[in-house]
């Protein structure tokens, strides 16, 4: 097909989000400071805790591995949502009806004072109202919508049951959420880092914190050895790289999904789209300068467990092209969230027995309202000492006992990917060509081998230094990816992404095996 032929994805997948905002350029963190509060990350939940918390008189420090709103919050589909897929009526059955109608005000809520802040900062961020629909084209789907939407309109939500969409897809059934929006994440966040930095909070990029003391107060150290004394620390970071106590590898799991933005000949309906049936498929659209912008999203795996991950794009083009004349595919990119054990992020402190440590995390790829409302609920315990959403969120919560099978089930994959590239024989054949990667064994050394278009290797341990899993090549992004906790590497072996706080060890036997290759060619 000749948008196929075009973009054939040669080039490095980027996001739009990145795109069209201009780079940060806050300082490095070179000395050791105390503040009150410490916030780990420098995304949507990083920024607009520092925004809530300011205005109570904090000192606030912000510290961020690479540059702040870079990774997460710059790659997501940016729905600024209450309608996360057929949650409401799970909600209700598995933990009751007041803790969904928790859930419920909060999302409603964050949606609101997004709008709100984003007014009375006057960060012009492309806020749009819009209604989100779920839809099915499934008979078995038709009374789980038919639940949802009984379920969510009686929590407060202005949902509604419909047959039909503004898209010329033959649907089985619908719910329909009034009042959405959608928006531009960078625009948001740069906005607001802005303001909250012209107000005396320190922001700190390039400064990846590695560890946490305890002593009278905490004590977190960055990779440049520099150490922040802090009364209370938030760990916004996305997955908490600290992770005793709390376990929290073995609680939440890490997913990948895709996204095209596209040019079409047609004008887009309006509205926000996702199917409740597999596999997942999802539609907004984003104003741009240069013409509408129609993203295409779906294609989900945990994070390094699929071999082929242009196929994914690939995919969504199909897709697409179902439903539009697409007539060129100026982005492309993928995003990473976490999953949690029982579907409800995990927002509060960090173990019931750590009063000044909090955590954020765990939000089941509908991160938008989920950010704010984490915002809100940390604000709200530091300051009042507790929140009225605290516990369908609480992070010690008792009923996710009851999610004990997908536990198993998820422990048992990740287990499997720690042993696997130890076991799994590596062929002897080590030809690879430019823009290819493959794992080696040369001289007893397992070695992930990429070579790039210039003909130059580049080579590193595929152990990941988080917890020993073997890494998987992420062909898509040209990058090592963790399929046990969704560390992600580049091929030089550098992080993208945490929890591993080093990056991929190459050590003198690498190096050794560096040049038996170039020998070779």
């Amino acid at each position: 097909m000749g948008v196929n032929d075009q973009n054939n994805f040669r080039d490095l997948p980027k996001s739009y989000w990145l795109a069209s905002t201009p780079t940060t350029e806050y300082p490095t963190l070179e000395e050791d400071i105390d503040v009150d509060i410490l916030i780990v990350g420098g995304g949507l939940v990083g920024i607009s805790c520092a925004y809530l918390l300011q205005k109570e008189g904090f000192k606030i420090a912000i510290i961020e591995a690479d540059r702040i709103c870079q990774s997460t919050t710059a790659h997501t589909t940016a729905k600024i949502t209450s309608q996360h897929e057929l949650i409401y009526d799970k909600i209700q059955r598995a933990m009751g009806k007041d803790l969904a109608k928790q859930y419920a005000e909060a999302n409603e809520y964050a949606i609101k004072e997004i709008k709100k802040i984003s007014e009375d900062n006057q960060i012009d961020c492309d806020y749009i109202s819009q209604s989100a629909f779920v839809y099915t084209q499934e008979d078995k789907y038709i009374q789980k919508i038919k639940d949802e939407a009984k379920a969510a309109y009686n929590l407060g939500i202005k949902a509604s049951y419909v047959d039909k969409i503004p898209f010329h897809i033959p649907i089985k059934a619908a719910v329909r959420f009034d009042d959405q929006a959608q928006f531009h994440p960078r625009k948001y966040v740069l906005g607001l880092a802005e303001v909250i930095h012209k107000n005396g909070v320190q922001i700190f990029e390039n400064s990846r914190g590695i560890n946490i003391e305890k002593d009278d107060n905490y004590i977190v150290t960055t990779e440049q050895g520099k150490r922040i004394k802090a009364k209370k620390v938030i760990m916004a970071s996305h997955y908490p790289f600290y992770n005793k106590p709390g376990i929290y590898f073995a609680r939440i799991f890490p997913i990948r999904s895709y996204i095209i933005g596209i040019k079409a000949k047609e004008k887009y309906p309006g509205g926000m789209y996702i199917n409740a049936e597999s596999p997942t498929r999802s539609l907004r659209h984003q104003n741009t300068e240069d013409g509408e912008l129609i993203l295409v999203v779906g294609a989900n795996h945990i994070t390094g467990q699929k071999d082929d991950t242009e196929e994914n794009y690939q995919a969504l083009v199909d897709f697409a092209e179902n439903l539009f004349t697409v007539e060129s595919i100026p982005y492309r990119w993928s995003t990473q969230d976490y999953l949690t054990l029982d579907g409800i992020p995990y927002v509060g402190n960090f173990t019931s027995n750590t009063p000044n440590l909090y955590v954020a995390t765990g939000f089941q790829q509908w991160g938008m309202t989920n950010s704010m409302v984490s915002a809100m609920i940390l604000r709200d315990l530091i300051v009042e000492g507790e929140s009225e959403w605290q516990d369908v969120y609480n992070p010690s919560r008792k009923n996710i006992i009851a999610s004990a099978k997908n536990f198993i089930v998820q422990n048992l994959s990740v287990a499997e990917h720690l042993l696997d590239g130890k076991l799994t024989p590596i062929p002897e054949d080590i030809d690879i060509q430019p823009g290819e990667s493959k794992v080696v064994k040369i001289e007893g050394e397992r070695v992930g081998a990429y070579r790039d278009e210039e003909g130059n290797f580049h080579l590193v341990n595929t152990t990941c230094p988080h917890m020993g899993c073997e890494l998987n090549w992420n062909s898509a992004e040209k990058s090592w990816d963790c399929p046990c906790h969704g560390s992600r590497f580049t091929y030089k072996g550098e992080i993208i992404q945490g929890p591993a706080v080093k990056p991929l060890r190459k050590d003198n036997s690498v190096n050794t095996i560096e040049k038996l290759l170039k020998d070779d060619y």
